[in-house]
């Protein structure tokens, strides 16, 4: 489903993506719990873990490639109490994380969700 979703993201936003690794977890880690301060580990549906674009310098050495995680088991617990479409609901949040990797506002990701 993710790959499917990725599939329908506007040009504009893949295009730049180089060394962007997306996984599916079925929940956050703890470390993730902890430094995100969650109440349950059903409260982050997704987390974009990266220097984004626009704090990244061609002097900076890279540990790895940044990192997008889709949690599965919030995601589907938030289809099952809102009834909105599956598909959807993993397309919106992987075009956040992928958001966050551009350093792009909330609006910003909303007018480029909307373009698709």
């Amino acid at each position: 489903m993710a790959d499917a979703a990725l599939d329908t993201i506007p040009a504009e936003l893949l295009a730049p993506i180089q060394n962007l690794v997306i996984h599916v977890e079925d929940f956050p880690d703890e470390e993730t719990e902890q430094e995100m301060e969650l109440e349950s580990p059903f409260d982050l549906l997704g987390l974009y873990r990266g220097v984004d674009l626009t704090r990244q310098s061609v002097a900076d050495v890279r540990g790895g490639p940044d990192m997008i995680f889709l949690y599965r088991r919030p995601i589907l617990d938030y289809w099952c109490e809102t009834g909105e479409d599956l598909a959807a609901i993993v397309r919106h949040v992987l075009i956040h994380e992928i958001g966050h990797h551009f350093g792009h506002s909330d609006e910003d990701m909303e007018r480029i969700e909307a373009m698709g």
